[in-house]
């Protein structure tokens, strides 16, 4: 095409392809669709997860990477990345339900899993019936024939009660219900839910997985082809895909996630039991700690028990108001899993579209307030909280 014109040049740019070697790093394809010689390989793309590459809507290179990865961990056999965590699930929900149907969840969730399915509940006429997460009686006492699938959180968001997944998953399996779950608090170093018998785990990948507080996005893994399917049809219709950038620095997060969930782990294990200790401390929620409730189901099911908990201070609201200020080390912030340490107060920030009622019921009171650990020195943390604490500061 040497004859053409600087105004065509410049739109028609080289493409280069490496031969001979390949690069260390997977490429960012930041392109909103693909080339194609034959129609109709690209009409095959738009109608298959694992078809060629059309439209970034459908599908990225380097998102794919991210996906393959994530369902590597997970033990799953494709997954969906989103552009957020919420993206994820409610790409689920609206893929597998329909007015009139049914959904079995446990009490305490994530507050915008929550609030989503009360919308869903007020809005569209799905029924939803909360049972505990380690009764698996209670679930199967709870499905009927119109329910869809029953949600579970493997660490819960904030009181970090653990769900008894194989026990839940068998009920479900018995009554022929898909089993979600919500996998972000545990990371798949923590636990892999398809093992115990889920049909899809989602995370927010905005936490562990990137692990870096740069970007948003969620992933959903699943362990048939068939739903896979399903969810990603709907999904490309919904228009919830993640921009390539995102995708690339998930990756690059991903790969220290091992070495990240190790010092997580171990800074929560030193912080959980001197928090327990401290007089102006009334309660800590760990599930390594015995005085929590998921403690002996925790111990069975898990290696280590992640890097939230949550404490009650003594001095009620005022006092959780009071501590969150005075730290200087520890960040006041929404979210977790980055490298910096973040606090909260559930009931006016993650919880906040949770009514007064779920929320007693989840076990958060008002002076709760939720601690993401992050990987700084543990002696620093602890210098940071014990100042924070003390009354005469």
């Amino acid at each position: 095409m040497t004859d053409l014109r600087p105004d065509t040049r410049v739109v028609h740019l080289p493409k280069v392809q490496p031969e001979g070697s390949a690069p260390i790093s997977t490429p960012i394809y930041q392109t909103s669709g693909f080339l194609f010689d034959d129609p109709a390989v690209f009409a095959d793309g738009m109608d298959r997860p694992d078809g060629a590459f059309v439209y970034g809507r459908y599908s990225n290179p380097t998102t794919r990477v991210f996906e393959e990865a994530v369902a590597g961990l997970e033990g799953g056999v494709a997954a969906v990345a989103a552009a957020t965590g919420m993206g994820a699930i409610n790409t689920i929900f609206l893929a597998l339900l329909s007015p009139g149907d049914h959904v079995v969840a446990q009490h305490s969730l994530y507050g915008g899993t929550g609030h989503m399915l009360e919308e869903l509940e007020a809005r569209f006429g799905i029924s939803v019936t909360y049972v505990a997460e380690d009764d698996p009686e209670a679930a199967r006492a709870a499905f009927r024939p119109e329910t869809r699938f029953l949600y579970l959180e493997t660490i819960a968001n904030p009181m970090t009660q653990v769900a008894d997944l194989p026990g839940m998953c068998a009920a479900a399996r018995e009554a022929g219900v898909p089993v979600i779950v919500d996998n972000t608090f545990a990371s798949p170093i923590v636990c892999r839910p398809i093992e115990h018998g889920a049909s899809i785990v989602v995370h927010s990948s905005t936490k562990y997985l990137s692990g870096h507080a740069d970007i948003v996005g969620g992933i959903s893994v699943f362990a048939d082809h068939e739903l896979h399917r399903k969810v990603w049809k709907f999904h490309c219709g919904l228009g919830a895909a993640p921009d390539p950038f995102a995708s690339w620095l998930s990756l690059r997060g991903l790969q220290t996630l091992p070495l990240r969930m190790a010092r997580h782990n171990e800074n929560a294990r030193i912080m959980a039991a001197r928090f327990a200790e401290h007089p102006a401390v009334a309660a800590v929620h760990w599930p390594g700690l015995p005085t929590h409730k998921s403690h002996a189901l925790a111990t069975k099911l898990l290696p280590d028990f992640g890097g939230v908990f949550s404490i009650d201070l003594a001095g009620g609201r005022e006092a959780g108001v009071r501590f969150m200020k005075s730290l200087k080390v520890a960040l006041l912030a929404p979210s977790l899993g980055g490298v910096e340490t973040l606090v909260l107060h559930p009931a006016s920030t993650s919880h906040r579209s949770v009514s007064d009622a779920a929320l007693a019921a989840a076990g958060i009171n008002p002076g709760t307030v939720r601690i993401a650990v992050g990987i700084e020195h543990p002696e620093d943390l602890w210098a940071d909280f014990a100042q924070a604490l003390d009354p005469a500061r």
